[in-house]
């Protein structure tokens, strides 16, 4: 049987789909990519917040998955909406990189300490820095990799933040001026995982083949449980949410919160549970983070 993925036409995107389609070879598939191009990568004079967060990298590849023309899409685990369309479900998310942003720049020894212009479209990333750094100068810049390096190298700003999982995945880390502090810029949901989604109406034992192949479970109740804080507090990409959950031996570390917009306020809570509770703790998480002011930052986000 030939599996058809579909993936974003971006060079990032297709390392991660290739990365898939290469796993699923290994296990004795045939597999044929299929490329589009999202609104998230045709608008890019907008920020995200401006043009509506909420699956501007995955609409179309669902679109896809639902008419049936694809078996799977692949997506940065980051970039997925925490409530998906009826009918899809998510199958499998690969281990995970390192989960921490990183400085990058073509000068040398530059870092966050100095007063320089730093290029970011992270709600998250700039109500950070407002917060930790206010001496930083921030400048929207939106675009694959290549691009947002392009602007970088014709002098729109110093330096960028970006994902160490990209970075690493498209051999730049010889630009990585400082590895950021996960206590700091603590990342968005899913962030260093791919994932892989389905259509729920897919053959059942294909289903399991296909979860067996490529889901890496440390890693989905993780992630899985990050999301369940995002969708708590109904967060998307216009908001300056974070939360990561990680192994403390046998248990899982959470924490997660929400930053204003202006950087004034920030609300982070902590908990340490059984895997098996991981879900419902990141819930409970979120709700605390709502009832210690969340519901008022949430309110000026979404005006």
């Amino acid at each position: 049987m030939k599996l058809k993925i579909i993936s974003r036409s971006s060079k990032l995107a297709l390392w991660q789909t290739e990365f898939v389609a290469q796993k699923l070879q290994e296990a004795g598939f045939s597999t044929k990519i299929v490329t589009i191009e999202t609104k998230g990568d045709k608008i890019l004079d907008r920020s995200l917040a401006k043009i509506g967060s909420k699956g501007v990298f995955t609409e179309e590849l669902e679109a896809k998955l639902l008419s049936g023309e694809v078996h799977l899409a692949v997506h940065s685990a980051k970039d997925l909406p925490s409530r998906l369309p009826e009918g899809l479900k998510i199958i499998a998310f690969t281990e995970r990189e390192q989960m921490n942003d990183v400085l990058v720049s073509f000068k040398e020894n530059i870092s966050l300490n100095d007063k320089i212009i730093v290029g970011t479209s992270s709600t998250r990333r700039i109500a950070v820095l407002k917060h930790f750094y206010p001496h930083i100068q921030t400048t929207e810049i939106r675009g694959n990799l290549q691009t947002r390096l392009q602007k970088l190298q014709n002098g729109l700003c110093n330096a960028l933040i970006l994902a160490y999982a990209g970075v690493k995945r498209m051999n730049y880390e010889h630009l990585v001026c400082e590895h950021l502090p996960l206590e700091i810029f603590t990342p968005t949901a899913g962030q260093g995982s791919i994932a892989v989604e389905i259509s729920e109406h897919l053959e059942e034992n294909l289903q399991e083949k296909l979860k067996k192949i490529l889901n890496h479970e440390a890693t989905a109740i993780c992630v899985e449980a990050e999301r369940a804080f995002l969708h708590t507090l109904q967060g998307g990409c216009s908001v300056p949410v974070f939360v990561l959950a990680t192994w403390q031996g046998e248990k899982i570390y959470l924490q997660g919160g929400l930053l204003a917009w202006n950087g004034e306020k920030i609300i982070r809570k902590t908990a340490l549970c059984l895997p098996t509770e991981a879900k419902n703790t990141a819930i409970h998480l979120a709700n605390e983070v709502l009832a210690s002011g969340g519901k008022e930052i949430l309110a000026v986000a979404s005006k």
